[in-house]
C-alpha cells in the first residue's frame, strides 16, 4: 500500500527514523538481503527478550523495505490462530504475490509452528521473497544445523543497548542532560525501559532523585507515566487494553460507553507501546502485564467491574461469532482467566502452535485404539472402539503441526439416549444414573462427556494441546442450544480438581480403573447456571491474600433479629432483578452491609445483588447441597423472574419435590448469610 507524501503514515516513519539508534549491523544485513547480495541469506531470524527493541527494528526494516519499492506482509504472532490454516490465513499475500518483505512479529507465541514454517511454509514461497521472524527464543537446533538452511538463514540477537547507544537515544528523545544519569541506571541498556523512562521525564517535573536499576521497576515507571493520562477515561481505556487479548472500538464501548469509545480507540493507537493486527488493538506485554496488575492491586473493585463488563461482551462474541471465528473468540474471553486460580494453567502453557484440531479421518481410527490402549489398557480401548463406530463426530484429533501425524484425541460425546454406550461405559452409566436423580433431560435438551483425553505426550498433565482441548470444551457450553448438564473425567483430580471447581464443576463421582488408576468425573448442570452468571463466578481474584478485616465501624445500633434478618433475604431473594426494590431492603441495617461497604458502592443494589449471588455459590460448595442449590438458582438466579412452577418443570422434578428442596435451600442460605453476618469468613 503506498502513502501519500504528507500522510501521517509517512510522518510517523519520519518520527521513527529520527528517534532510531543503534542496530547498525543489523540493518547492514537486512538492506543486503534485500538487495540479494551474494552470500546474505533471505530469512532473518531476530531473537532477544521482551522490550529489547525486535518490534521496533521490524519497524524500521518496514521502512528501509518500503523505499526500495517491496510489498510488505505482517504476521502478528501474538494474535494469529497458532495453526497453519490460521497462519496461512493471515500470510496469504506472502504467498501469492512477487517482491515480497513478510515480517513476523512475537513468533514466541505460536513457536509449535518452527518445524512447520521451515520445512513446508518457507520452501513454498517466490525466491525473492524476504522473511524477517522476530521472537524471544533462538531459532531450534534443528534449524541450526540444517546444512540446506545454512547460507539462507541469518540469526540476529538482540542484546541490551551499550550506554553510548542509550545516551544517544536518550538525546534524540529530548531528554535533559541532567536526568540522563539517572535514567540511564535504572534502564540499565533495556530499550523499553528507556523508552518510558524519557517519556517520563518530558512529562514530569524535574527530579534528579537517582533510581535504582532493577526489572521490578519498571511497574513503578509505568505507575508515573499512566499518572499524567488526560482523565479517568484514558486511564480505563489502557486499563482495559492491559487487561484484553485484544482490544476493539466495540468491546471500549461497552467498558466505557459508546460515546467514547471512537475518541479512545483513537488516542490508544497513538500509544508508543500499543500495536494494531487484523482483530484489534494490544500493547506491548511488558506494558500491558504491569498496568493490568497495579490496577488490580490498587483498586479491586473497579477492576471486577471492568474484567465483568469485558467479559459480558466477549461472552457475547463468543456466542455469536461464525464457526470459523469462534475459537478466535473463546481464546478472547479464556485470556481473561490469565490470573486467580487458573494462574498457575497458564503459566505452564509457554507456546502453542505444536499442534492444531482437526476432524477424525478413517486412517485415524486404529491409531485412537492403540494410542488408548499403551495409555489406559484394553478396557478403555475397546470403549473408544465402540464410540468409534457409534459416535465418531464426537472425536476431536489433534495433529502435529510440523508433520500431520496425530498426536492426541479427545472423545467429547453428545449424547440424549440413556441407553446407548451404558452397558459399556461405567462412567457413562454413573453419569445417567446422576442425571436421573436430579432431574431427567426435557425435549430438545443434551448432555456432554469429556470421556478421553489420550495425549501420551503429556497424559493427564498441563499442556498446549490440553489447552486447546479445553477451548473446544468451553466454546461447546458457551455456544451450544439445548445443553443440560457438561461433565468433565479426569485422571488426576488433584491437579484438576481446582480448576474444575472455579469453572463451575464439581465432583460427582469416582471410578475405579485398570492399572490402579481412579477416573474423577465434574459436572456442571447448566440449566440451573445462566451463563452471565457461571462468568461473574470465576473472577480473577486478588493478586496476594486478603489481610485481615478490621472491625467495621458505625455498625448498626440495633441489628436485625434472625427471623428480621431471615426475613429480608428471603424479600431480597424475590426482588433480586429489581434494583429499585433491592435498595430498600432491610439487610442495608445489617452488619453485611458495613461489613461489605454496599452503601458506598456506585451502585448498592448491585452490590447485594452480588453478595446473595455468592451465598447462593456457597450453598453449592457444602457436600450433599447440590438439590438445594440448584433450586434456589433455577427459582432466582436467572436473569428474567420466573415462578415456581416453571422452576420446577425446567429442573424436570415434581412441584413437590422441588418446593422441599427450594425450602431446604432458604434455610442453608440464610446460615450462609447469617454466619458472614456475625463476622464468619465470605467465600
Amino acid at each position: 500500500m503506498t502513502t501519500a507524501p504528507g500522510s501521517l503514515a509517512n510522518r510517523l516513519r519520519t518520527a521513527r527514523n529520527k528517534t532510531f539508534v543503534g542496530r547498525s549491523g543489523e540493518l547492514d544485513r537486512f538492506r543486503a538481503a534485500l538487495e540479494g547480495v551474494q552470500g546474505a541469506g533471505p530469512v532473518l531470524y531476530v531473537h532477544g527478550p521482551g522490550g529489547v527493541g525486535k518490534s521496533t527494528l521490524l519497524r524500521r526494516f518496514e521502512d528501509e523495505a518500503r523505499r526500495s519499492g517491496r510489498r510488505i506482509v505482517w504476521v502478528d504472532g501474538h494474535r494469529v490462530t497458532p495453526s497453519p490454516a490460521g497462519f496461512l490465513a493471515e500470510a496469504t499475500d506472502a504467498v501469492t504475490g512477487p517482491e515480497v518483505v513478510l515480517f513476523i512479529d512475537g513468533f514466541e507465541r505460536c513457536q509449535g509452528l518452527e518445524g512447520w514454517l521451515r520445512d513446508r511454509f518457507l520452501p513454498g514461497l517466490r525466491e525473492d521473497a524476504v522473511v524477517v521472524v522476530a521472537g524471544r527464543r533462538p531459532p531450534s537446533a534443528e534449524w541450526l544445523c540444517d546444512l540446506a538452511w545454512s547460507e539462507l538463514l541469518e540469526v540476529l540477537p538482540l542484546g541490551r543497548l551499550d550506554r553510548s547507544t542509550a545516551t544517544a537515544l536518550l538525546e534524540r528523545r529530548g531528554v535533559a542532560p541532567e536526568r540522563r544519569e539517572a535514567i540511564l541506571a535504572f534502564a540499565d541498556g533495556h530499550p523499553l525501559a528507556l523508552s518510558l523512562a524519557a517519556s517520563v521525564a518530558q512529562s514530569t517535573a524535574a527530579d534528579s532523585a537517582r533510581w535504582a536499576p532493577g526489572p521490578d521497576l519498571i511497574a513503578k515507571l509505568l505507575s508515573a507515566l499512566v499518572g499524567e493520562l488526560p482523565s479517568r477515561d484514558h486511564r480505563l481505556a489502557l486499563e482495559t487494553a492491559a487487561h484484553a487479548l485484544t482490544t476493539t472500538e466495540t468491546l471500549l464501548g461497552a467498558v466505557l460507553g459508546e460515546d467514547r469509545a471512537a475518541e479512545m480507540f483513537a488516542w490508544l493507537r497513538a500509544l508508543p507501546f500499543a500495536e494494531y493486527g487484523r482483530q484489534g488493538l494490544f500493547l506491548h506485554e511488558l506494558v500491558s502485564e504491569a498496568l493490568d496488575r497495579d490496577f488490580r492491586w490498587r483498586d479491586p473493585d473497579s477492576y471486577e467491574q471492568m474484567h465483568v463488563r469485558t467479559g459480558h461482551h466477549l461472552l457475547q462474541r463468543a456466542r455469536t461469532a461464525s464457526e470459523a471465528e469462534a475459537m478466535t473468540a473463546i481464546r478472547a474471553l479464556t485470556y481473561l482467566k490469565r490470573y486467580g486460580p487458573m494462574e498457575p494453567y497458564f503459566k505452564k502453557i509457554d507456546r502453542e502452535g505444536d499442534a492444531y484440531e482437526d476432524v477424525l479421518r478413517p486412517h485415524d481410527h486404529e491409531q485412537a485404539v492403540r494410542m488408548t490402549l499403551e495409555t489406559e489398557g484394553p478396557r478403555s480401548a475397546d470403549i473408544v472402539r465402540f464410540w468409534l463406530q457409534e459416535q465418531p463426530g464426537a472425536f476431536r484429533m489433534y495433529r502435529s503441526a510440523q508433520t500431520g501425524g496425530l498426536l492426541a484425541f479427545m472423545l467429547w460425546l453428545r449424547l440424549t439416549d440413556p441407553r446407548v454406550g451404558s452397558g459399556l461405559d461405567p462412567v457413562v452409566a454413573q453419569v445417567w444414573a446422576g442425571v436421573a436423580q436430579r432431574g431427567p433431560l426435557l425435549p430438545g435438551q443434551h448432555l456432554r462427556i469429556s470421556r478421553f483425553m489420550i495425549h501420551p505426550g503429556a497424559y493427564g498433565e498441563i499442556s498446549s494441546v490440553g489447552h486447546l482441548m479445553q477451548l473446544r470444551i468451553c466454546g461447546d457450553w458457551i455456544r451450544s442450544r439445548g445443553l443440560a448438564w457438561s461433565f468433565i473425567t479426569s485422571p488426576d483430580a488433584g491437579l484438576w480438581g481446582p480448576l474444575m471447581d472455579h469453572l463451575g464443576h464439581e465432583e460427582m463421582f469416582r471410578t475405579p480403573w485398570e492399572r490402579g488408576r481412579t477416573f474423577t468425573t465434574f459436572a456442571c448442570d447448566w440449566r440451573v447456571t445462566p451463563l452471565e452468571i457461571w462468568f461473574d463466578r470465576t473472577q480473577p481474584g486478588a493478586l496476594t491474600e486478603a489481610p485481615a478485616a478490621p472491625e467495621p465501624e458505625g455498625a448498626p445500633a440495633k441489628p436485625l433479629t434472625r427471623t428480621e434478618f431471615d426475613a429480608a433475604v428471603r424479600q431480597a431473594l424475590r426482588d433480586l432483578h429489581r434494583s429499585d426494590a433491592l435498595r430498600g431492603n432491610a439487610l442495608f441495617s445489617s452488619r453485611l452491609s458495613t461489613r461489605f461497604g454496599w452503601a458506598a458502592r456506585p451502585d448498592p443494589a448491585e452490590a447485594l445483588r452480588q453478595t446473595l449471588v455468592n451465598a447462593v455459590g456457597e450453598v453449592r460448595r457444602d457436600a450433599g447441597s447440590g438439590r438445594q442449590h440448584r433450586a434456589l438458582a433455577a427459582t432466582y438466579l436467572r436473569e428474567a423472574a420466573t415462578t415456581q412452577e416453571a422452576a420446577a418443570a425446567r429442573l424436570g422434578l415434581p412441584y413437590s419435590t422441588y418446593r422441599r428442596h427450594l425450602a431446604e435451600g432458604h434455610k442453608r442460605l440464610c446460615e450462609v448469610l447469617w454466619h458472614w453476618e456475625l463476622g464468619g469468613g465470605a467465600g
